[in-house]
């Protein structure tokens, strides 16, 4: 029996819930939230599609009782205030950083042996404070930010090819942010074919600076972030965790050396399984590579040192 929580019912954790159910990720999903009623609401509202799904999984709704939670195997945390037109990830660092805190420190007494998920912004801070906080060991927290850049690219990759996103790769490393993910403009292709040799270099140069301001451009059109590609791009990590998938997946790993960096939580493509992230891949980047990422390391860095810890 496999036992996913996820605390936050906000769009995002509600999305990443209704994945896990929907897709049969889970045995048993509870979603929580401090705010009464609504994650009860929701998990009500998903569990009614069980009989017109044919679905199996089972979803609890909860608020603020952690105790609900214990023996899961894996927990997202969703949980903070989302960005806002205009708003940077960084500028959420105050407000958040305390609530992951809070919640890490709940979820840890009743499932010590779960992986953690972290999607909450800035998420590759967010990740790192809950290194040095929770003292377990770095396997074992997960940012999930990668593995939506990533997927934003595929979909504008998808678009300038014209082709199906599911027979196109693409990866980004670096920064979950505006200005520092870095899309790997050299290692995509479309069924083999290096998208170099597909499209003009300024047409891949744009698919990449769509990329970069994805989240910013949804966060415009819609009035706050984004939540259904994010929800189940996290749905996506827990599923290469419960079921040992052994997935390439760019995510936000503590850095020990990888890369040329230390004490650093950063997008780097992971290998995930049942032990959470089981290895990181180092990509042979170029110099040009090896600059942004560098960068993008420094910027991340200096979001860091705005942390009390």
């Amino acid at each position: 029996m496999s036992k996913v929580t996820v605390v936050g019912a906000g769009n995002v954790g509600a999305t990443c819930a209704n994945v896990l159910v929907t897709q049969q990720i889970a045995d048993e999903v509870v979603l929580l939230d401090i705010k009464e009623g609504v994650s009860e609401g929701k998990a009500m509202d998903i569990m009614q599609t069980a009989s017109i799904l044919n679905l199996n999984t089972r979803l609890t709704g909860v608020t603020n009782d952690y105790a609900m939670t214990e023996g899961s195997d894996v927990v997202v945390i969703t949980s903070g205030i989302p960005r806002k037109p205009g708003m940077t990830r960084e500028e959420l660092i105050g407000v958040n950083a305390g609530i992951v805190k809070s919640v890490t420190d709940q979820i840890l007494k009743h499932s010590p042996n779960a992986i953690i998920v972290c999607v909450s912004n800035p998420m590759d801070t967010m990740t790192y404070l809950i290194h040095r906080t929770s003292g377990l060991p770095k396997n074992r927290i997960i940012g999930m930010g990668g593995a939506l850049d990533s997927a934003r690219f595929k979909y504008f990759l998808s678009i300038a090819l014209k082709a199906n996103a599911t027979e196109v790769e693409g990866i980004v490393i670096g920064g979950h942010g505006d200005t520092t993910m870095i899309p790997l403009k050299r290692y995509a292709a479309y069924r083999g074919i290096p998208a170099s040799t597909l499209l003009p270099a300024e047409q891949l140069d744009k698919v990449a600076a769509d990329t970069m301001v994805g989240g910013a451009t949804l966060t415009a059109l819609l009035g706050t972030s984004a939540w259904y590609a994010p929800g189940a791009a996290a749905a996506q990590v827990v599923a290469a965790v419960l079921h040992d998938q052994k997935k390439m997946i760019s995510c936000s790993a503590l850095l020990d050396g990888e890369y040329g960096e230390k004490d650093l939580c950063i997008g780097v493509p992971c290998i995930l399984g049942r032990n959470g992230i089981e290895k990181i891949v180092e990509f042979d980047l170029n110099d040009e590579e090896k600059g942004l990422f560098a960068k993008s390391a420094e910027a991340v860095h200096k979001t860091n040192a705005a942390l009390n810890v």
